[in-house]
């Protein structure tokens, strides 16, 4: 089932009717319809409807998801739009390189290639695509932002004294965990159904005597299975946020309610608890490096998106903002800073 009628399905009759076949924004006279806001959204609002019992909460809760989805699009139009006026191009032998790399940082061959695709919800044909998008806008953003980002060695020690602040007193802990898959595209009973199966592996795995490792084994339908669902140790920053949070939340011999990711659900038990000591600073430098840049680029790449979307056409008919018209100094529709 496409995940937009399974989001739909989640709301008031009236709402759908309301919703459906709507344009929800209008940039530079290129249409947003709502089933694509709706497709960016529905792994979040499927999550907001599976995690928040308040209806209120949940009400407020999807207008910033929905809102979120429509801007990122709008910024993915205009972004798009400066591409075609600059003429910048992905070639085959690019996105055949880009396609490479992926297959060698996750060790797999062609045959894995596709499977990872297809949990990820691609074809071959249209991961290539989404490549190809993804690599013209690197290209724009390394003309227009990368110039800007810069980090110095005195950025680099405040960096780590705030990171010797947030790790002091702090642990890792060595977790197994039990897995019960959700497909990409799973409805709403299928997520239902393995979550109420999580439940009931998370009551046997709290049993008096129960073996949590050959429970995982037998049970558990991740990677990790063979290994008894041993996760090994790890510190705060390398699992998915609601993975960690169970996580370090757990004590000693704790075993977690189910917890939802991309993945599925997860039933986690924490088996070891220990403190941690900041690594020395030439050791995490590259690390510190690279996560200060990313940040950078992160924040100027949404100040171009900003900028050009001051100098757009912009019509957000989803949540009737005022049209923003363009500057009557732009001497183009997609007008660049």
């Amino acid at each position: 089932m496409n995940r937009l009628w399974v989001v739909l399905a989640l709301l008031p009759f009236a709402a759908r009717a309301e919703l459906v076949d709507r344009v929800a924004a209008v940039v530079n006279r290129e249409i947003i319809p709502l089933s694509e806001v709706m497709e960016r959204a529905s792994p979040e609002l499927m999550r907001l409807q599976q995690q928040e019992p308040n209806a209120e909460k949940r009400g407020a809760m999807r207008q910033q998801i929905l809102k979120g989805a429509l801007d990122s699009l709008i910024g993915e139009k205009l972004l798009e739009a400066q591409i075609h006026e600059l003429n910048l191009d992905v070639s085959e032998a690019e996105i055949d390189l880009a396609v490479e790399d992926v297959k060698r940082s996750n060790g797999i061959d062609d045959a894995g290639f596709e499977k990872l695709l297809l949990g990820e919800g691609y074809s071959v044909s249209s991961y290539r695509t989404f490549m190809k998008k993804h690599l013209a806008r690197m290209k724009l953003v390394n003309l227009k932002v990368r110039q800007k980002v810069k980090v110095s060695e005195e950025d680099l020690k405040a960096e780590y004294a705030k990171m010797l602040h947030a790790d002091s007193g702090d642990a890792e802990v060595h977790a197994r965990h039990l897995l019960v898959s959700v497909q990409p595209k799973a409805t709403a009973e299928q997520v239902e159904a393995a979550r109420q199966k999580a439940l009931a592996l998370g009551e046997e795995a709290r049993k008096p005597g129960t073996d949590f490792a050959e429970l995982a084994k037998k049970k558990s339908e991740g990677p990790s299975a063979a290994d008894g669902g041993d996760l090994g140790w790890f510190r705060r920053g390398v699992m998915v946020a609601e993975f960690e949070r169970a996580a370090f939340s757990l004590p000693v011999g704790g075993v977690s309610e189910p917890i939802r990711t991309k993945f599925g659900w997860h039933v986690i038990k924490v088996d070891e608890r220990r403190a941690v000591a900041a690594k020395p600073f030439e050791e995490v430098k590259d690390q510190l490096k690279e996560r200060l840049l990313k940040g950078q680029q992160e924040r100027y790449t949404e100040q171009y998106v900003q900028e050009l979307r001051a100098q757009a056409l912009v019509e957000d008919k989803l949540f009737d903002e005022p049209a923003a018209t363009a500057k009557s100094t732009a001497k183009s529709p997609h007008g660049a800073p």
